[in-house]
């Protein structure tokens, strides 16, 4: 037998039609199409009617491809490389059909921040909480969002995932009807990919970075993202906050900062204009999310912080009823920036000074009351009843100006009243400093390490144990922190883990930086002592020490660059100067604002022109004399007048020798340089 093959014939394939009669469709029975009857209709003596064949949908697929961007922000907030994030902004271009806004539209005018406060009284509308339980990659795959370890927000942060390796040779699975739910993500916020990139920053990177405290939450994501929800100036004010943050980092976007500040300054004034029936929260969101931006952009000698924050006053003084969580939460990033606003520029805070124990910690939302973070501030940390002390030293600075200015003016009465108040309020606050100690979580002690030579002691955290506990009131800071306020009992439920131990740490060193870099400002600012005065040496050494141990625990390092500033500006050895190098790269590298890099650049040039100073004093002291201190002489003698008014120096006390040797030189490099910097 001859064994062969013969091909098949192929199959027909079986294809549906669209376009039989509505009764065949109805009873899903195959129709011939005959028109105007089909068989089957004829045969059951049917009306048989027809319907216009609708065009095929498509499914749309912009949303899938939108992806990349957002695993490309993933990438990114993993790596905090800028050299990478250049590289996806140069490799990766989408083309929406949106125009270019490298500056501000012409429909956007600038707005003077003394036109827009004008009015008394503001209310805007719900929120929308964001929930979303995946997302769909390149590769037709459901993807569950990952939360952050450090945050139980429901805004989270979208895993990598990798292309399988048989992706091209593998069956497409159909989508998932709920794909038009899942993506793309913060799509409520806007149409336009490129903001809801700038929403993911703002929730996934920059709300990380202002925060102590977000074991539940963060606040900002909490409290303030819903505010934007229905509030234009809410929302362009963070995407201009989160658009410079990333400008400064070389991430391009298709929209400028300075448009979306142009349209928050816009709005805000409109929502100012409405009167009683807007919410004071969505104003004063507003004013604060643009005070961040200004201190980020720094945007030269400009005095419009302290303009938003007069601004926020009045929001706060017309307020009715400010009690809600937003509220307080809007108040208190007021009250920081108040006293740092008031510390940096030299004048006189806003508001009144907080009453002792009036500053309660305020938490996130739903946290835990046996939280082992239960004593730290969001905003302030374990600084919260250091904070009435600070507001009263950032007023003595504008009673001392005010003092000179009457005893030029021959008031004598007003200036004996005034050389009082300024005498008491500056003893007192030393004695306050010198008693502060911080308030701590429960089951938690203070410890003093030793460091490697031995030859320093620093305040540290540890689990309470009765034996720790017996010693917690000698487990004292060098400088009087004692461990006044740890919970009492053993190591047990409630108890911190390693890891919230280890924030902790950091944030208690960050308070201690403070008290110590409130010492250097008082001796070196306010009493005038010579830079190598042993108070002011010692306060400094410890002040950066305490700031090289918060960056090292890698806590929060949002408020921590007053101290820094502060202590580095009196660093005259070379060890102390070297801490304040590493903690200044290890903030700058983690928080990435411009405010931190201005400050540096100030204090490398106090270093320098301190070092010519004291070089030139040497020479002189030898019989020689210094053409280059002349020139520094007159040099400081012409472009410091102007700093010296502002801090109520005259001739008669010294001329510029005292301020120089005040603690001011940097106010007179900042004016220099062209900038004014807010410590924030």
């Amino acid at each position: 037998m001859l064994l062969y093959t013969k091909l098949a014939p192929p199959k027909v394939p079986k294809r549906r039609s669209r376009a039989g009669c509505t009764s065949c469709k109805e009873k899903k029975k195959k129709c011939d199409e005959t028109r105007p009857q089909c068989a089957r209709c004829a045969e059951r003596g049917l009306d048989c009617a027809y319907e216009a064949v609708k065009p095929r949908q498509r499914k749309q697929r912009d949303s899938i491809g939108s992806l990349a961007d957002f695993v490309h922000a993933a990438e990114y907030r993993r790596s905090y490389r800028t050299s990478d994030l250049l590289e996806h902004a140069d490799s990766e271009r989408y083309d929406d059909g949106y125009h270019d806004l490298s500056v501000a539209d012409e429909d956007v005018e600038d707005i003077s921040i003394d036109d827009i406060y004008t009015t008394d009284d503001m209310l805007l509308s719900p929120t929308s909480p964001l929930g979303f339980d995946g997302v769909w990659t390149d590769n037709h795959s459901l993807v569950p969002f990952k939360m952050r370890r450090e945050s139980t927000a429901s805004v989270m942060s979208i895993p990598r995932s990798k292309q399988p390796d048989l992706a091209m040779i593998a069956p497409c699975p159909a989508g998932s009807p709920r794909l038009e739910f899942c993506m793309p993500a913060f799509q409520e916020f806007s149409d336009k990919r490129n903001r809801r990139q700038l929403v993911d920053h703002f929730c996934n990177v920059l709300s990380h970075l202002i925060v102590f405290r977000e074991e539940s939450g963060n606040p900002f994501q909490q409290l303030v993202l819903p505010l934007s929800y229905n509030s234009g100036p809410v929302q362009n004010a963070i995407f201009a906050l989160a658009s410079a943050h990333l400008e400064y980092r070389g991430v391009q976007n298709d929209e400028k900062s300075i448009y979306f500040h142009n349209k928050a300054i816009q709005g805000l004034a409109q929502l100012i204009e409405v009167g009683t029936s807007v919410d004071k929260n969505h104003i004063l969101a507003a004013i604060m999310l643009l005070v961040y931006y200004e201190v980020l952009v720094q945007r030269g000698r400009s005095s419009i912080v302290d303009g938003h924050l007069r601004g926020a006053l009045t929001i706060m003084s017309t307020a009715t009823d400010q009690n809600d969580a937003t509220g307080l939460f809007l108040e208190r990033a007021f009250r920081f920036y108040d006293v740092i606003t008031a510390l940096s520029l030299g004048t006189a805070p806003l508001s009144t000074a907080p009453a002792a124990g009036c500053l309660l910690p305020f938490p996130p939302m739903n946290a835990a009351p046996a939280s082992p973070l239960h004593n730290v501030d969001t905003l302030l940390g374990m600084a919260t009843t250091l904070w009435p002390v600070m507001h009263r030293l950032s007023s003595l600075l504008s009673l001392r100006a005010e003092l000179e200015n009457a005893k030029q003016t021959n008031q004598t009465s007003k200036a004996a009243v005034l050389r009082s108040e300024y005498d008491e309020t500056s003893q007192a606050i030393e004695v306050a400093l010198t008693q502060w100690q911080p308030c701590l979580p429960p089951k938690v002690v203070l410890t003093v390490g030793t460091s490697g030579d031995g030859e320093e002691q620093l305040a540290s955290l540890a689990l309470a144990t009765p034996a720790k506990q017996a010693n917690a009131k000698s487990s004292a800071d060098g400088a009087g922190a004692g461990g006044s306020g740890a919970g009492a009992g053993a190591v047990g439920s409630g108890s911190p883990s390693q890891q919230e131990l280890a924030r902790l740490q950091s944030i208690l060193h960050n308070a201690m930086a403070y008290r110590h870099s409130a010492f250097v400002y008082l001796y070196r600012t306010i009493y005038e002592y010579q830079p190598d005065h042993p108070l002011v040496q010692e306060h400094a050494h410890k002040a950066l020490r305490h700031c090289v141990e918060t960056v090292s625990h890698k806590g929060p390092m949002g408020a921590l660059l007053w101290p820094l500033f502060v202590s580095a500006c009196e660093a005259r050895s070379e060890a102390d100067r070297a801490l304040a190098r590493r903690a200044f790269t290890e903030i700058e590298l983690r928080q990435g604002m411009t405010n931190i890099e201005q400050a540096w650049r100030v204090v490398a040039e106090v270093w320098a022109r301190s070092d010519a100073k004291s070089h030139s004093s040497g020479a002189d002291d030898d019989g020689s004399s210094s053409s280059s201190s002349e020139h520094i002489a007159k040099e400081a003698a012409v472009a410091g007048s102007a700093a010296m008014a502002a801090c109520g120096l005259s001739a008669a006390d010294g001329g510029m020798d005292n301020y120089l040797d005040a603690g001011q030189l940097w106010r007179k490099i900042s004016a220099e340089m062209g900038v004014n910097i807010v410590f924030g």
